[in-house]
């Protein structure tokens, strides 16, 4: 093995033992006495040696790498998991590998196929729709967990908020506000994120004595078009609504820009609050009223959470809260 010019046979000899004795301190055999090992590893530093990290996989059994499924590389929110996985993993010799699934199973199958051949130790699954079968597959072949999503017999491999709870508190806060036509944009119809807020809009309503109006709900799929295009589809069929409810803040950002474009008035004429509590929204104009879903905090802790796995040791997982952080782009109803 040679890297940058100096081989196992130059530390042996300035560390003055043998060839074997270098290979058991790389590869972190316990068998070596402390003060040879300290020799060792004094000679590498100076002679500037790096293990190959390869090379050790091959010895240890280990590649010491971590795949991460995420969905959409730029997605905001999917992005502030990975740099809370980025955090969860500095410091423990593990390198994440991260690998994009479009929102597609077909896509996502193909990605954590082509990781599993890189021989990772663990995998991390941020959101998607994986059928269970296929999930459960994996949870077997190895050390795997799940972040923004709640699988059933997956106790303590999963990262998640409860999303009804928290999309519940996000409406009352609407109608406490005097608010009773209040729309909502959803998210990707079968995404079970999606379909948990609208489950906690529906609660809200239903316990204010509102009647849910088929015609206040339209699809989308978290995207700002889509916020523009639910937005449009209220207008042209002139329903009546002073708040919207929107399924993230990508949905609510093009709300927001709808509504501007046809003359209307956030918050004064219609209030709106979103989802995630992205970095621009407490400085978009008005700041936006959403719920705070902490996906830094939700990366570090399956980060940290399949470590533990990897090391055989029991995995323990934090309860994460969501918070909605009021601002101003919610008005109070002048009857």
């Amino acid at each position: 093995m040679k890297l940058n010019g100096t081989t196992i046979s130059d530390i042996a000899a300035r560390a003055n033992v043998s060839k074997s004795t270098v290979s058991r301190v790389l590869n972190d055999k316990s068998v070596v006495n402390q003060q040879t090992r300290k020799v060792v590893l004094e000679a590498m530093e100076s002679l500037g040696y790096q293990a190959n990290a390869f090379a050790r996989s091959l010895a240890s059994g280990r590649s010491m790498t971590v795949g991460v499924l995420t969905q959409k590389i730029g997605s905001p929110f999917y992005d502030m998991i990975m740099q809370g996985v980025i955090q969860g993993f500095a410091g423990t010799g593990y390198s994440p590998l991260f690998v994009d699934g479009q929102w597609e199973e077909s896509t996502a199958l193909e990605v954590i196929r082509a990781v599993l051949g890189r021989k990772v130790d663990g995998m991390l699954l941020l959101g998607g729709d994986l059928p269970e079968q296929q999930l459960n597959e994996l949870k077997e072949r190895l050390p795997t967990i799940v972040v923004g999503k709640e699988i059933p017999g997956w106790e303590n491999q999963c990262v998640y908020i409860d999303n009804i709870s928290a999309a519940y508190d996000a409406t009352k806060h609407l109608i406490d506000f005097g608010h009773r036509d209040i729309a909502i944009i959803q998210g990707i119809k079968q995404h079970q994120d999606a379909m948990r807020r609208f489950d906690g809009y529906a609660k809200a309503l239903a316990d204010a004595g509102i009647e849910l109006d088929p015609g206040l709900v339209l699809e989308g799929d978290f995207s700002a078009q889509s916020g523009i295009v639910g937005i449009s589809s209220l207008l042209m069929r002139g329903k009546s609504f002073t708040a919207v409810f929107c399924a993230n803040d990508m949905v609510a950002y093009g709300a927001r820009l709808a509504l501007q474009r046809h003359g209307i008035r956030v918050p004064e004429d219609v209030s709106i609050v979103g989802f995630d509590d992205q970095g621009e929204s407490a400085y978009v104009t008005p700041p936006l009223t959403t719920v705070r879903q902490p996906g830094t905090e939700m990366g570090a802790a399956a980060a940290a959470g399949l470590v533990q796995l990897m090391q055989g040791k029991p995995c323990v997982l934090p309860t994460l809260q969501a918070e909605l952080k009021c601002r101003e782009s919610v008005a109070r109803v002048l009857r």
